[in-house]
């Protein structure tokens, strides 16, 4: 186990270089930089200072080669922490993504505690009770999940929050509380505005892992390991949650690598529609105003937080399953 983990970390920092390169090569695509658009605005007579923009790009390296930019980059990422400077917020990066990344992991661990504490028991009582009424139920609920566009589901609550309960639904805090201090009423208004985004972002992911819940129970309790528990005259409880859930629990353990991104970029088209401060809606306005170095550590991040997860993920897997060992290399 020891050796696995220390392979993969080794591994893990040579895919972190690639990752790296993928993301600065990424972003450098688009034609233009955010110092073009600047440009564009000084021709047309806005009050920009061209010894301004000659000095930005001889203080970010604007006009070196991508590869000399790139080397740049990464060496004040490793020696210094400095992700670079927003050009768009005026703003270091690292200062502007620490601001959002406290709300987006708030948000994002709220998301996936709903998706897995629902899922979990609505997929045992599906294969245990399998064609049965609630079976049926939640197989329809399932479906309608996995169907509906994540910003279409909150586009409708928005929109009975405000038509039928005449509330506001949208954002993290009321209004007396979005620039006010911290405090105990901040806090709880802030509990109590959670429980939309979470079910909005959560929904369509409880929805699939009740399907893959259901369907690895029925093909586990099928085995013959399950059989022979009953015909030994165990309960069906612990024939049930012994070995059969464990088991099945699995497909929980290998999302992982996939929702730990999320807690950087979470679902940008959900945070724009309910208004959330997380870090999805700031690397869309990166995005589309070129903002290189803002736009190119968020992506860096989320490459990083994916590669982190699948590790994670194999780890756990390995811990989870008895049947997986790995010595050597070989399973």
């Amino acid at each position: 186990m020891l050796q696995y983990a220390a392979r993969r970390l080794v591994s893990m920092v040579a895919m972190l270089f690639f990752v790296s390169i993928a993301a600065f090569v990424v972003i450098q695509l688009p034609p233009g930089d955010f110092l073009t658009t600047l440009v564009a605005g000084l021709e047309q007579g806005s009050l920009i200072d061209p010894a301004q923009l000659e000095y930005l790009k001889e203080r970010f390296g604007l006009d070196q080669p991508i590869w000399i930019q790139y080397l740049r980059w990464v060496s004040g990422i490793l020696l210094h922490g400095d992700f670079g400077y927003s050009f768009q917020w005026k703003r270091p990066v690292a200062d502007l993504i620490w601001e959002q990344l406290g709300f987006t992991l708030m948000l994002s661990v709220s998301t996936l505690l709903f998706a897995w504490v629902v899922s979990f028991p609505i997929g045992v009582l599906s294969a245990v009770r399998q064609y049965s009424l609630a079976d049926y139920f939640f197989t329809f609920i399932g479906f309608i999940g996995l169907a509906i566009p994540s910003f279409l589901l909150a586009l409708v609550l928005m929109y009975t929050g405000v038509v039928v309960f005449h509330a506001s639904v949208g954002g993290l805090f009321s209004r007396d509380f979005v620039n006010s201090p911290w405090s105990f009423e901040k806090v709880w208004d802030m509990i109590q505005h959670l429980p939309i985004p979470a079910i909005v972002l959560g929904f369509s992911g409880m929805a699939q892992l009740i399907r893959i819940m259901r369907a690895n129970l029925l093909d586990e309790l099928r085995k013959p390991y399950v059989i022979t528990a009953r015909a030994k005259g165990l309960s069906e409880r612990r024939v049930i949650l012994k070995y059969p859930v464990r088991v099945a629990l699995n497909p929980f353990a290998s999302t992982i690598g996939f929702l730990f991104p999320q807690v950087v970029s979470g679902s940008i088209i959900v945070s724009t529609v309910l208004s959330l401060p997380t870090v999805g809606p700031v690397l869309l306005q990166a995005l589309i105003g070129q903002d290189m170095f803002l736009a190119g550590t968020i992506v860096l991040m989320i490459g990083t937080l994916t590669v982190i997860g699948i590790l994670v993920s194999d780890l756990v897997l390995v811990w989870l399953d008895p049947r997986i060992r790995l010595y050597g290399g070989e399973r």
